[in-house]
């Protein structure tokens, strides 16, 4: 159970950086805490997993660290089969489709990145593209707005 209705993809980018000298203040640690919290919900597709391991391990995150991110997003995370593929709008970076197909067909309301590529195509898409800080704000006012709602199955 969420206690929002927001179902975010984050990309590769704001994992890594939550890992590497992220301080306590850190909005991309308290983007992951508060999902933990399970104030909203984060989507994955096989893809995007793929992805997330491939890039801990290039940038040495300890195997320690990636089974425990792995094992909390196997746990509270919501996995999302690809079943549409067809986007109005590609990014310039191939590895982006993968994230923004999960945001399209996990009905997300947030991609969370630091790109300025994947940021340039918000409006395009029925999502929100944005960077953590803003959907932490998003998230605070949902907080203050809406009720507890369950995770879907």
């Amino acid at each position: 159970m969420t206690k929002t209705p927001l179902r975010s993809v984050p990309d590769t980018n704001v994992l890594l950086a939550s890992k590497v000298g992220a301080g306590p203040a850190s909005p991309n640690r308290e983007y992951f805490d508060r999902w933990e919290r399970r104030e909203f919900l984060i989507l994955y597709s096989r893809d995007t997993l793929l992805e997330y391991i491939e890039k801990l391990l290039e940038k040495a995150i300890p195997e320690e660290t990636v089974r425990g991110f792995l094992s909390s997003l196997f746990h509270i995370g919501e996995e999302v089969p690809i079943q549409y593929f067809h986007l109005r709008t590609y990014p310039i970076d191939a590895d982006d489709i993968a994230f923004l197909l999960c945001a399209h067909n996990g009905e997300g309301t947030h991609l969370v990145t630091y790109d300025r590529h994947l940021r340039n195509l918000g409006g395009q898409h029925p999502f929100r593209i944005c960077g953590p800080v803003e959907f932490l704000k998003d998230l605070r006012q949902a907080l203050k707005t809406e009720p507890t709602t369950p995770a879907r199955p």
